[in-house]
């Protein structure tokens, strides 16, 4: 058994793991980590979110500690979810995976749709193998003084009160756990939200896809391929879709759309399907492959009805299940780490900050709800077979264009969402200003001097868990930072920055989509815009700043989060 010792609380390690027979005994202030379920792609995610902001945080995993090689399971991973990952990891994830040249759809013997990924365009997604994404973050937890993965713990049981969340695990190493919040990331299936007694509504089967990951040569080597009703003649289930999509090393995952219903897959008629696929995209003649990995994937659609119960809190599958129309439940997983993460870390530092911790499910429900509507709204268009929608002139590009933007992570069922209506959004203020991102997006990740002088971009100063303050002042980039950080508005805003009611980092850009100059913008720690003012005021900065935090901060009396009852994980 572990347990937790304050070793340095002002230090970048605020806890070490010491047995606990030489912890027993000693007076100790206790630092209550945070405790989350689940060692999947969101779980560990959130730990090294966390770790960036200083909160320790224990990973319960209940299997080995590593994962099974599966190349038939992958996620395609848009680029906000990349930039995510490799800040984190420090990892070029592009190495790990394929990225996309192009996307092709087809229906029939026609080309519906053909992009080109490019400096105009925007790069492609990346595609790699989930094993390969929990390796690297596993990889780069291991650097991390301030987390601990406890393999072979698998939760049976949570306790909670106001100052803290109380954990049990039984297998091995089963022992009491004692966290100050605790986030369920644990799947699907998760003991999380069945032990807080949180209903799980929604849809069973919404889709079925027999998949298969092969080594061999397609038409389209550096091109990812959907085709809809294929003119080759098919054998056992219809095949009335099929997605191509290439990983490294000549290495291709095909999924075929199974009809509604439970038809058995048997390895006989997954090879049927293989070799005709491959020959009807190769001529008539079926290339050499080599089959490496099978599955069925089995897309359900399901909402949490609660994502937070106190200081429990749900997150990826846990919270949320779709997938459906090529879209990626996974990458909406992450963004849950993402939006959670600094406000989990704010409150740790800081105190409760309810209004704050509250907006997580209030942001992040409403973007999974639409989603889900979208998916629900196209699903009849997309799947309702013939009859007079075959007739209607466009229908057959409307529905690749649908497809499309859920493989592509775009539109309304890919793209990152916008918490337009969130509750940390400022109420009207006389200086705003519209620009090319509207409140509550994520922000264009543009070129910016940081405080230091260095050039970077703004994508590299998110999670942080500072608020960041970027000025738009065209021709500062020729000049050294000395020339310019005391003269015109700079000493004013700067007096700003430091009133504000939290940690700030103030930027400086030559130029913002849509932003004139001495524009300042106000963004969240996980890159969403709060605000944008015409000019330095103050007044309302600091007022968009206090609404982004959830309102004004706690009061000196109130008690934080770090407060325990003074035992630390371990038995009890």
């Amino acid at each position: 058994m572990h347990t937790f010792c304050d070793r340095a609380p002002c230090s970048t390690s605020l806890f070490t793991w010491v047995p606990q027979d030489v912890a027993a005994g000693r007076e100790r202030r206790a630092v209550d980590p945070v405790i989350i379920v689940g060692a999947g792609p969101v779980g560990l995610t959130l730990a090294l979110c966390l770790a960036r902001q200083e909160v320790p945080c224990v990973v319960l995993d209940e299997g080995p500690g590593k994962d099974e090689p599966r190349l038939a399971r992958t996620v395609v991973l848009p680029e906000d979810a990349v930039a995510l990952l490799e800040r984190l990891t420090g990892a070029p994830l592009s190495r790990a995976g394929f990225r996309w040249a192009g996307w092709r759809s087809m229906r029939r013997r026609q080309v519906m749709r053909d992009i080109t990924f490019d400096d105009d365009s925007g790069p492609g997604p990346l595609h790699l193998a989930q094993h390969v994404l929990t390796g690297t973050l596993r990889a780069a937890l291991a650097r991390e003084s301030l987390v601990k993965i406890a393999a072979d713990s698998r939760l049976d049981g949570i306790e909670q009160e106001s100052s803290g969340v109380t954990a049990h695990t039984r297998g091995p190493r089963g022992t009491w756990w004692r966290g100050s919040y605790l986030v369920g990331c644990d799947g699907p299936r998760s003991t999380v939200r069945k032990l807080q007694d949180i209903r799980f509504p929604g849809r069973t089967a919404v889709e079925r896809h027999a998949v298969a990951a092969l080594r061999t040569e397609l038409p389209w080597s550096e091109e990812a391929l959907l085709h809809r009703s294929p003119p080759w003649r098919t054998s056992g289930p219809s095949a009335g879709e099929i997605t191509g999509r290439p990983l490294p090393d000549g290495v291709w995952r095909l999924d075929w759309l199974l009809p509604p219903g439970k038809d058995l897959v048997t390895p006989e008629l997954l090879v049927d399907r293989v070799r005709e696929t491959l020959a009807g995209w190769n001529g008539g003649d079926t290339p050499a492959y080599e089959l490496l990995d099978t599955g069925v994937h089995t897309v359900h659609h399901r909402l949490a009805r609660r994502w937070r119960v106190g200081r429990v809190f749900l997150a990826g599958d846990a919270a949320h299940l779709l997938g459906a129309l090529g879209t990626q439940g996974l990458v909406e997983g992450l963004r849950d780490a993402d939006n959670l993460a600094w406000k989990l870390g704010l409150a740790w530092h800081g105190g409760p900050y309810e209004a704050l911790l509250d907006s997580y499910q209030a942001e992040r429900r409403a973007v999974i709800a639409a989603r889900l509507r979208a998916a629900d709204q196209a699903l009849p268009l997309l799947r309702g077979g013939g009859g007079l929608r075959g007739y209607v002139p466009g229908a057959a590009r409307g529905h690749d264009a649908l497809l499309t933007e859920g493989h592509l992570g775009r539109g309304a069922l890919g793209a990152p969402g916008a918490y337009a209506d969130s509750p940390l959004a400022p109420e009207h203020l006389d200086g705003e200003t519209p620009v090319a991102t509207p409140p509550g997006a994520l922000v264009t990740d543009v070129q910016v001097t940081a405080e230091d002088g260095s050039f970077v971009p703004l994508h590299d100063r998110l999670g942080r868990g500072a608020l960041l303050v970027v000025l738009i002042a065209p021709g500062t980039g020729v000049w050294e930072r000395k020339h310019w950080v005391t003269a015109g508005v700079m000493p004013r805003l700067a007096a700003a920055v430091t009133a504000l009611p939290y940690r700030a980092e103030l930027l400086v850009a030559e130029g913002y989509p849509g932003a004139g100059a001495h524009t300042v913008l106000l963004v969240r720690p996980d890159g969403h815009l709060v605000t944008a003012l015409n000019g330095v005021r103050p007044a309302d900065l600091y007022t968009a700043a206090e609404a982004a935090l959830g309102g004004p901060a706690p009061t000196a009396g109130a008690g934080t989060a770090r407060s325990g009852s003074g035992a630390a994980a371990g038995s009890r």
